[in-house]
């Protein structure tokens, strides 16, 4: 892989990721890679801004942090069809990462430029609101992405608040949720808070969309998984007074309100993520991050 322009985006508050960016700003200047920009992880806007505004895009772009900082950043690289690397320095499980060790492996550069990589792609979803606000007697329209997953929970910050929401899948209505909320999910996602609730974990290359209730009110209500082809309607249930929050990825995004629409589709931008030759595969990853097997996995380590 020719590296001609390479941002480096790292996790914000991090020494660690902040002395991490340094060393691979100076590793890549050695090899006479020209490292454009240094990011911010959570910046989301600035990101955004300047891949908007820069006349010349990179080529790959570094990701120093969590599944967290690969988040905000993919959702918007993803739109410029740029690939992503991904460490994990200061985060948590790190399902979207390698290993933070590899950084200081010098062949670690040497892979990505004889091309000793997969190129994995990973679907994401794309959402259009409808927002009726008849007040002032307009419709707002919205647009959001995720790379995991958009739910929908009670806005009502009291405690134990339950919503309504009705689901439709390709013109059907499949279902209507009470209790705390519904994932729409992403293979990718499966892992994340859609596992929490119980649902199927699902290879990220499978192309679907799984659907999970939060914690609800009817033992009927199960995790469903759908063709990626689906197009899914949202609406909130109820009186007027009823408000609907979408989350994207985790971070906040509209209110949603009766007679509001929510249309979840996949995207037609996916995420493009370099996974070094050598690198653990999927299914060792869920046994290592989930403590799956813990003697099988040491038994298969020394062997």
């Amino acid at each position: 892989m020719l590296l001609k322009n390479v941002w480096i985006i790292y996790r914000s508050n991090s020494e660690v990721a902040e002395k991490e960016a340094l060393r691979c700003f100076k590793k890549l200047d050695s090899l006479g890679v020209n490292v454009l920009h240094r990011i911010l992880g959570n910046q989301t806007s600035s990101i955004k801004d300047l891949l908007n505004s820069t006349k010349v895009l990179p080529n790959l772009v570094i990701i120093l942090g969590g599944d967290g900082t690969v988040l905000r950043a993919a959702r918007q690289l993803a739109i410029k069809n740029i690939p992503i690397i991904s460490f994990n320095v200061g985060g948590n499980l790190g399902f979207l990462t390698h290993e933070k060790s590899l950084l200081n492996h010098k062949e670690t550069w040497q892979k990505i430029l004889d091309g000793r990589f997969k190129l994995q792609k990973r679907m994401m979803l794309h959402a259009n609101l409808e927002l009726n606000y008849k007040s002032v007697n307009n419709l707002q329209k919205c647009s959001y992405w995720a790379l995991n997953d958009f739910y929908l929970r009670s806005y009502k910050d009291e405690f134990s608040p339950t919503c309504r929401i009705g689901l439709e899948i390709d013109g059907e209505i499949v279902d209507e949720y009470k209790g705390d909320g519904l994932i729409i999910s992403t293979p990718t996602g499966s892992t994340a808070y859609t596992l929490a609730t119980g649902g199927p974990i699902v290879n990220p290359e499978i192309d679907a969309i799984v659907v999970s209730a939060i914690c609800p009110m009817s033992l009927s209500s199960r995790p469903i998984v759908i063709p990626a082809s689906s197009k899914i309607i949202i609406k909130t249930l109820g009186d007027a007074n009823e408000k609907v929050k979408m989350w994207k990825d985790g971070e906040t995004g509209a209110i949603t309100r009766p007679g509001d629409k929510c249309t979840i589709e996949k995207s037609k931008h996916n995420v493009s993520m370099i996974v070094l030759e050598g690198s653990p595969t999927y299914y060792r990853t869920l046994s290592q991050k989930l403590h799956w097997a813990g003697s099988l996995v040491n038994n298969l380590k020394n062997n």
